[in-house]
């Protein structure tokens, strides 16, 4: 198996692209090692498909290029295109099935958006105080 698999996640105005080749579990995102992705929380947030599917985590280099957005809507962007490249490289069905119980977001984007502004108000929901007198 010497293809290569593009795949990608959204969330919010993030957007995430993997490209996951056979290798040696190297994963790197915006070119730097996970093990030294910061905050902590983020860099959790990011393996977690790897933890789920060591085994098989461990055949594939993922290089994972990630813009927009803040840091844990990146995190989640990166989780989802590790996640869809991890299941297009071997085209495990019984895996898919996996992730999806474990989290349905690892390999659904997630759709949610900020709702327009309207009139009369600072954003979508804010409107401006009325005093009556």
């Amino acid at each position: 198996m010497s293809e290569v698999v593009n795949t990608s996640g959204k969330r919010k105005t993030a957007v995430a692209r993997a490209v996951a080749r056979e290798g040696t579990g190297k994963v790197r995102i915006n070119s730097v090692p996970l093990d030294i992705v910061t905050p902590e929380l983020a860099r959790l947030k990011m393996a977690e498909p790897l933890t789920l599917v060591p085994e098989k985590a461990a055949k594939i280099d993922i290089d994972v290029s990630v813009a927009g957005g803040g840091v844990m809507g990146q995190a989640e962007a990166t989780r989802t295109a590790i996640a869809k490249a991890i299941v297009e490289y071997y085209k495990d069905e019984e895996m898919e099935l996996a992730f999806k119980h474990f989290d349905r977001s690892l390999l659904i984007s997630d759709i949610r958006r900020k709702l327009p502004k309207k009139p009369l108000g600072r954003g979508a929901r804010k409107k401006r105080q009325k005093s009556y007198r």
